[in-house]
């Protein structure tokens, strides 16, 4: 056997086997600078209790029933339908944490205070609420065709803006996805609702206003 030729032979052979290892060690060192998978974004802790609720019960009562008078006369709707309207969404905003005022806002846009109103998309009452999209919820309620009564749609309405809100960390997008209008860039709809409370803010700064001067 000529050893001449074998000793280059196991020399390049040994020197490829220790690249080989060599790579094999740089790869696994390296695999722990790979990109880590997404971290879960932290819930968004929940917003104070709106100002609104926080007045004294003449306040509250006295603002109720301005909002009431307004929305009655601008929508054309019985006196006592919106009195009752403007009461759910006080109670509902003060169990969900959310302002009535937007509560209000939003059935304004949704429904024209309409408690009986119907989509194609079958969405239902004032805050029209799909019901297949949010059967957990009306389970507590007596299911779908609960939703035609005032006060479990404006709850269940309040509900999900609440789980929005938390969810994505914005008000205006919780309202774009109330909407089912998540990826449209301009926010026509919050924006909508937005203008909507801008018309009711100022009915009730102004009751607040009136309250605390006479008493």
């Amino acid at each position: 056997m000529n050893t001449s030729n074998a000793d280059p032979i196991s020399a390049a052979l040994g020197l490829a086997w220790l690249t080989v290892a060599l790579g094999l060690v740089l790869f696994l060192t390296q695999g722990s600078a790979l990109p880590e998978s997404p971290p879960v974004p932290a819930v968004v802790e929940s917003a104070p209790v709106p100002a609104a609720t926080q007045a004294t019960p003449q306040e509250l009562q006295q603002e109720q029933q301005a909002l009431a008078e307004f929305i009655a006369k601008r929508w054309r709707i019985a006196d006592e339908a919106a009195s009752s309207f403007v009461s759910i969404a006080y109670k509902a905003g003060r169990l969900h944490s959310v302002d009535p005022v937007l509560i209000l806002a939003v059935m304004a846009i949704e429904s024209r205070y309409n408690p009986v109103a119907e989509s194609v998309m079958g969405a239902k009452g004032l805050m029209q609420v799909i019901p297949r999209w949010h059967l957990e919820k009306l389970s507590d309620h007596g299911g779908e065709d609960a939703l035609l009564e005032p006060e479990v749609n404006i709850h269940v309405g309040a509900q999900i803006l609440r789980e929005y809100s938390r969810r994505l960390g914005d008000e205006v997008l919780a309202l774009q996805m109330y909407a089912g209008a998540f990826n449209e860039p301009t926010s026509r709809y919050a924006n909508k609702v937005y203008a909507e409370r801008a018309r009711l803010e100022p009915i009730r700064q102004r009751a607040r206003k009136q309250t605390s001067q006479s008493v």
